[in-house]
Parts: structure tokens; sequence; C-alpha cells
């Protein structure tokens, strides 16, 4: 039922000249194959798109993109970004370390469900 959320939706030549855009790309048995993506939009400070090929989901490759984002996010001197979830990642985001802090709430017919907002708090080095 997500993936009607996201059916037709297409990352062209604008967003990713909008904003910072990242691929996780398979080697040897994957070819070269895209097993990732997620984008880190700097104002307001929000991670967008973060996917992960079903085949590729349980192999950390969630978890090396978010650990990319924090650094980014770092980089750029940002305190927190924002994430909004759908139901099925929760868990994930609790387990990378995201916390919790209110609830997006339904838009249909484009998204027909309320979803978990979370944080990421970025400590300064």
């Amino acid at each position: 039922m997500y993936a009607a959320a996201v059916a037709g939706y297409r990352v062209g030549p604008d967003y990713i000249e909008a904003h910072r855009a990242f691929v996780a790309v398979g080697a040897d048995e994957h070819g070269g194959r895209v097993l990732g993506f997620y984008s880190l939009v700097l104002a307001p400070p929000e991670l967008d798109l973060l996917f992960v090929a079903d085949e590729a989901q349980g192999r950390g490759i969630g978890r090396l993109l978010v650990a990319h984002m924090q650094a980014e996010a770092r980089a750029a001197r940002l305190d927190c970004v924002k994430v909004v979830s759908h139901l099925p990642a929760e868990d994930f985001y609790h387990r990378v370390g995201a916390v919790r802090t209110g609830t997006a709430f339904a838009n249909p017919p484009a998204v027909p469900w309320d979803r978990p907002e979370f944080e990421f708090r970025i400590p300064s080095e």
C-alpha cells in the first residue's frame, strides 16, 4: 500500500540541483545496481526520500545512508534533521537514533494515513 504513495514519482534534475542527493550502488553480485537513495534538504532541514531496495534491506545499507546523512548535516552545520516516516520504517528510525517528535497527519488522496515524525539530533564535533 505504501508503493502507491510514490508510484510514478520521479527524482529529476531540478530536484537533484536543489537538494543533496546520494545513492548507494551495489558492487559484486549487485552489478552496479542502485540499492538505496536519500536526499538531504537543507532549508528546512529534512531527510527526504530515504529508500532501500526491498532485496537489499537488512544488509546495513539504510544504516550507512543515515550515517552519511548525519555527516553531511554536520558539515552543513545543522543541529537537527526532521524525517517523516512510513509506519513500517518506524522501528528502523528508532534503531538508528532518531527521536519521535510527533505525527504528520494524513493528506488524502496522496497520503491517506498518518505518519510518525522523527528528528535526528546532530551533535557538533
